[in-house]
């Protein structure tokens, strides 16, 4: 690098080198130090500079070392380390050079640094603080959240006297509200000697954090100037607590908006939900010639997504490339979550492809797109293909595996999270717990139960829901209960749970019990709930009191009956033998009854043997859904009742006609951990040797109790005897018979099955229970019948 020297006595004009420029007197070298350092635009250029200085004996000079560090601590080329090595070249550095180092490494998010290098000052009495000294290492306190650090500084600011000045009381002051220890900076406010502005600002904004409503009005109404600052704090506040109204009236009456009050005020629109307000607003302040920042344009874009404005959205895209801010990673990530939201994937993908500033959210909401259109694999391959994973990512793909009913995908990816070391969260949990209920896996249910306890993770409404929602569906009433009166917050979607789990389990009077208390403590229930009241008296055949609750609900509560509610009540009443009646209501409902309604009314006709009403019932519902097999079974079924081989074989050949497949009947079982799934007539389990053994054994000792097969649940024209062996082949009685040979006692033996329990299962399932001296519990499409000592929980309704 070469440098020009001017003789003011000469016209020569001689080229020198840098080392040469640099050993002449002090006053030029610093002259030619504070020309040149600026034009070190690298760091090739600052380290020859640097070398020389070093060489030269320069660094020494504490003036031109001040000037040195300084620019490098401002240069992001040159790295704090270097910069830390140059302070050490430094023989007797100064206040001010102390200073630019501690504030160059807040500056670059190192507070612990600063700190420690003021402890080193401190402890070697050296440099001498002063008041600019403080007001660093108090921001470093606040960076690092630790009001312990800053009340320890606090102590050296009053022993060195420098509480009375305004910055270093300030920057207290914020120290403390960023903290949370609004006691100790509303003390410090009030006993300031001399408070500007910023003291004003800085308690309004610590009382705004904390969403203290309060006392945030009453330093905004004290205040001697409430400038715009202060009042977009106070708009922020009153939209992040749900005021609205307030929100738009401080809005209003503030004299100079800037960008901040309007981004603000259409934040608060968006996070209280009022998408087309937020939209509104923009509109006017693009309007007002007022700038669009990043800011603005994600809580727009998160109001478009909400309305699915894909248009309005496009049109925002179009502004932000116009405008020069479409790079921004957080844009991008908003554009991306519209356009999939939306269902525009596909632009969603150029957006992600494209972008060059990607960010952990970018993949994240890449995945959650992919699995909101249904992309399963894609999303799973995106998630593969991770650079490192969050715990919002492994959410994403869990709860996606279990929105789009891969359970056993779900539970396989929560186990590969566990091995990774990577700690769930509430949102995890739920989805785990769900697959669990629809798998009947209710030994990971338990253990993730037990986790969530042994961790301390708050069961909010949700997951406690969840959770009761579990241990209804697997037959374990009582950790139901535990889970239910262990939550400190329960909403109606608590309450449903229960009022419907304990319905399931047979368990009608309690059911009914927990409505009424439901209501005692002012939970106002709705369809679901009733849906669960009406299906308790549904299970006991309670017909007065589920008429009862149907008046109730429309008079009382002023809930307008759906569909399923009508249906509810036509199940009842067919299920009491009032055919008649059960079809009136299903004929004079206000809306057209869907397939369930006729389907209720069909299955009470073939229990009641009415068969002339199951005939036309039944060719009226597969003509309306003439690919369901249930109503082809039913109609099958009530024909082979009666003998009619050639009515069967006539909806038979309909059902090969219309392609209609029986589904067929799936049992599952947990045992040790593991979910084992039997299909009618199943021979493909390792242990079907043992199985086949234990069904001879099961046969003989039924026999022995005085069970009599009940052949007529056998809808083909075949002899007796393959009847039976027919019956004894059914899922729930293979998955029995393993439960007896993998499951120790006392363990209940629980089982799931995908359609209703036959009538022989059912009975067959009562004379094991005594037989074997077992409990045991089968929850089928309807509900949960246990077994206990040669009685069911259902007492024979069913």
């Amino acid at each position: 690098m070469n440098f020009i020297k001017v003789n003011p006595f000469s016209s020569t004009i001689k080229k020198l080198t840098l080392y040469e420029k640099l050993t002449l007197k002090p006053t030029i070298n610093l002259s030619i130090l504070e020309t040149h350092l600026p034009k070190c635009q690298n760091l090739k250029l600052f380290n020859q500079v640097l070398s020389q200085m070093i060489l030269t004996g320069f660094i020494r000079d504490t003036f031109a070392a001040s000037r040195i560090l300084k620019f490098s601590t401002d240069s992001p080329f040159i790295h704090i380390h270097q910069s830390f090595q140059i302070f050490n070249h430094i023989e007797n550095p100064n206040g001010f050079i102390w200073n630019t180092m501690m504030r160059a490494y807040v500056q670059r998010n190192y507070p612990e640094k600063a700190i420690f290098l003021y402890k080193l000052m401190v402890d070697n009495n050296v440099g001498g603080s002063d008041n600019y000294t403080h007001p660093i290492l108090i921001q470093a306190c606040a960076i690092r959240l630790s009001d312990f650090e800053g009340k320890q500084m606090h102590n050296h600011v009053l022993k060195l006297g420098f509480d009375s000045d305004v910055y270093v009381q300030n920057t207290l002051i914020n120290m403390y509200a960023v903290c949370g220890s609004m006691g100790d900076a509303r003390q410090l406010f009030d006993e300031s000697p001399v408070l500007d502005s910023v003291s004003w600002n800085s308690i309004l904004a610590g009382y705004v954090q904390i969403g203290d409503v309060e006392n945030a009005k009453c330093i905004y109404e004290l205040m001697p100037e409430r400038n715009t600052i202060a009042s977009n704090s106070m708009i922020v506040l009153l939209g992040r607590t749900g005021h609205v109204v307030e929100a738009c009236q401080l809005f209003n009456e503030v004299p100079e908006k800037d960008m901040v009050s309007w981004s603000a005020l259409i934040s608060c629109y968006e996070q209280n939900e009022m998408y087309e307000e937020a939209l509104v607003m923009f509109m006017q302040m693009k309007t007002n010639g007022i700038m669009v920042d990043e800011v603005v344009g994600v809580s727009v874009l998160s109001a478009c997504a909400h309305l699915l404005a894909v248009n309005i959205g496009k049109m925002i895209h179009g502004l932000v490339v116009k405008i020069g801010i479409e790079s921004y990673v957080n844009l991008q990530n908003a554009f991306i979550h519209l356009y999939s939201t939306c269902g525009d994937i596909m632009a969603a993908e150029k957006l992600f492809n494209a972008g060059c500033q990607l960010d952990q959210i970018s993949w994240n909401s890449m995945i959650s797109g992919y699995l909101k259109c249904g992309s399963v694999e894609i999303a799973k391959k995106l998630f593969d293909s991770m650079p490192s994973k969050d715990i919002v990512s492994w959410s994403a793909m869990i709860s996606g595996y279990a929105q789009h009913d891969r359970f056993s995908e779900t539970l396989a990816l929560f186990q590969e999270m566990q091995l990774e070391g990577i700690r769930p969260d509430e949102t995890t949990l739920v989805s785990v717990v769900s697959a669990c209920t629809h798998l009947a896996a209710l030994d990971l249910g338990k253990w993730i139960h037990a986790y969530i306890k042994k961790n301390g993770l708050k069961v909010n409404v949700i997951l406690g829901t969840t959770l009761i929602d579990m241990y209804m569906k697997c037959g374990c009433v009582e950790n139901a209960l535990e889970v239910f009166h262990g939550m400190e917050e329960r909403g109606v979607s608590t309450w449903n749970a229960l009022i419907l789990g304990l319905a399931l389990n047979g368990l009608v009077d309690k059911s009914l019990d927990m409505f009424f208390d439901m209501k005692k403590c002012g939970v106002v229930p709705n369809e679901i709930t009733f849906m669960g009241v009406l299906g308790a008296c549904r299970h006991m055949g309670l017909v007065d009191e589920g008429r009862h609750h149907f008046n109730s609900m429309i008079q009382e509560h002023q809930i307008e009956p759906n569909v399923k509610h009508y249906g509810c009540m036509v199940d009842l009443l067919g299920r009491a033998g009032m055919l008649e009646e059960a079809e009136e209501i299903l004929e004079s409902m206000p809306m057209a009854p869907d397939v369930a309604t006729w389907g209720a009314l069909l299955g009470a006709c073939k229990k009641h043997g009415e068969n002339e009403m199951g005939e036309r019932v039944g060719r009226k519902l597969i003509e309306l859904q003439p690919d369901h097999d249930g109503f082809h079974v039913l109609l099958s079924n009530i024909y082979a009742s009666k003998g009619h081989w050639d009515d069967v074989l006539q909806v038979r050949g309909t059902m090969i006609q219309h392609r209609v497949v029986k589904t067929p009947g799936c049992s599952m079982i947990e045992a040790n951990g593991v979910v084992h799934e039997f299909l009618a007539g199943d021979k493909t389990h390792p242990l079907i040797n043992e199985i086949e053994d234990k069904l001879d054994e099961m046969n003989k000792k039924l026999k022995m109790e005085g069970y009599v097969p009940d052949t007529n649940e056998v809808s083909l024209d075949i002899d007796q005897e393959e009847k039976e062996t027919s019956l004894f082949r059914h899922s729930e009685k293979l998955a029995i018979a393993f439960g007896l040979i993998a499951i120790i006692p006392p363990t209940p033996i629980r089982i799931m099955k995908n359609l209703r329990i036959c009538n022989d299962c059912h009975s067959a399932a009562k004379f094991i229970s005594r037989a074997f001296d077992r409990e045991i519990a089968v929850r089928d499409r309807h509900r949960f019948h246990h077994f206990k000592q040669g009685s069911c929980s259902c007492m024979d309704y069913w």
